[in-house]
C-alpha cells in the first residue's frame, strides 16, 4: 500500500543546456521527467515515502522512458496508464531567465494524462491512503477531472488529501472557471498548497496572508504559501509562520515548488497530526516542516532538471545544517 499516490499531469522535459538564451539559440537539451504532480510523486520517493504516481503515457518510446525512469526514482508505476495511439507530452525548457525559464509545452488536444478514468485507481485505496495529492490542473477537463472527482468524493476530505493549486492559464477558458473549479475543489481537500499567482486565481488575492485568511475559511486545515526565493508561508487556524528560503545560485526555478510539496508531505506523514499537537508545538512543526520544505525547494532551484535532482534525505540533513534556522 502507497502512502502517497499523486494524480496528474506528466511528461518528458527537455531543459536547454545553454543559459540565458532563447530556444532560437539552443542546440543541445538535457532529458528528464516532468509534469507537476509527478515530480512531486519523484520528490516523495526519494525522501523514502512509499509512492506511487496516477497518470498515462503514450504508447511511444518516451512513455516508456517516463515508466522507466519513475521506477529508478522508487515511483510505483502499477497505476501509469498507457494510452494507445496517443503521444507523451513534452515540454522544452529555456533558462531565460534562471529564475522563471520559458517552457513551450507539446501536449495535443487530448493528452494521454487526461484520459485516466475512475475505475484506474481502486476505491478502497482512494479511501485507505494516508495521503492524496490532486493537482487542480487535472479538474480543468477530460475524463481525469470527473475521476479526480470521484476520489475527493470517497476521500470526504480525510487527512491528508492535499490540493496543489497548480494553474496552468492555458487549460482553462477564463479564470472565472478556474476559480469555480477551486472553489469546489478547496471544499474537498484538508491542506491546500499554492503559489501568490495560484492563490490570487483561486482566492482572489496575491497578498500571502489574506490568501491563508480565504484557504481557512474555506475549511483547509492547513494553508500552504510558496513564496519562492522568500521561502514559504504556512497557515493553521491557530498558528501561521514564515520561513525564509536558504539563498541559492538559481540554475533552473521550475522545480522548486515541486521539491517543496514533496518534501511538505514527507514531513506531514512522519510526524504527528496538527490538530493534536500543544499550541507551542504546533508552531515548531509547522517551522520544521516549513524549514525542510524551502531547503529542498533550494536544493533543486540550484540546479538544472526537476525529477533527476530531488534531493534525497542526506542531502536535506546538509543543507539544514548550513542554513539558520529563522522565522516569523
Amino acid at each position: 500500500m502507497p502512502e502517497l499516490v499523486t494524480v496528474g499531469r506528466v511528461s518528458v522535459d527537455l531543459y536547454a543546456e545553454q543559459p540565458g538564451a532563447g530556444f532560437e539559440a539552443q542546440q543541445s537539451f538535457v532529458k528528464s521527467v516532468g509534469g507537476s504532480p509527478t515530480n512531486v510523486a519523484v520528490a516523495a520517493a526519494r525522501l523514502g515515502v512509499r509512492t506511487a504516481a496516477v497518470t498515462a503515457v503514450g504508447d511511444d518510446g518516451f512513455g516508456a522512458y517516463v515508466r522507466s525512469r519513475l521506477a529508478a526514482h522508487g515511483v510505483d508505476t502499477r497505476w501509469v496508464r498507457t494510452v494507445p495511439g496517443t503521444l507523451t507530452p513534452l515540454a522544452v525548457v529555456a533558462l531565460d531567465p534562471p529564475e522563471s525559464p520559458t517552457v513551450a509545452f507539446y501536449r495535443g488536444a487530448a493528452p494521454p494524462d487526461t484520459q485516466v478514468t475512475a475505475d484506474l485507481l481502486p476505491e478502497q485505496v482512494v479511501r485507505d491512503l494516508p495521503a492524496l495529492w490532486v493537482s487542480h490542473a487535472t479538474l480543468a477537463g477530460g475524463p481525469v477531472a470527473d475521476a479526480v472527482r470521484a476520489w475527493l468524493a470517497v476521500r470526504g476530505r480525510a487527512r491528508y488529501t492535499l490540493l496543489d493549486l497548480d494553474h496552468r492559464p492555458a487549460l482553462w477558458p477564463d479564470p472565472a472557471a478556474a476559480r469555480r473549479s477551486a472553489a469546489a475543489a478547496l471544499a474537498a481537500c484538508d491542506v491546500v498548497i499554492g503559489n501568490r499567482e495560484e492563490c490570487r486565481v483561486a482566492v482572489g488575492t496575491d497578498d500571502p496572508d489574506a490568501a491563508a485568511d480565504a484557504l481557512l475559511a474555506a475549511g483547509v486545515g492547513l494553508a500552504v504559501v510558496k513564496l519562492g526565493p522568500d521561502g514559504v508561508l504556512l497557515a493553521t487556524p491557530r498558528h501561521r509562520v514564515r520561513v525564509p528560503a536558504p539563498h541559492v545560485d538559481v540554475v533552473c526555478g521550475l522545480g522548486a515548488g515541486d521539491a517543496l510539496g514533496g518534501a511538505l508531505v514527507h514531513g506531514l506523514l512522519a510526524g504527528p497530526p496538527l490538530s493534536g499537537l500543544a499550541a507551542d508545538e504546533e508552531r515548531q512543526r509547522l517551522t520544521d516542516l516549513g524549514r525542510t520544505a524551502s531547503a529542498a525547494g533550494a536544493f533543486v532551484a540550484a540546479r538544472l532538471t526537476c525529477s533527476d535532482d530531488m534531493p534525497t534525505l542526506d542531502d536535506l540533513t546538509a543543507a539544514l545544517a548550513d542554513d539558520p534556522e529563522e522565522h516569523v
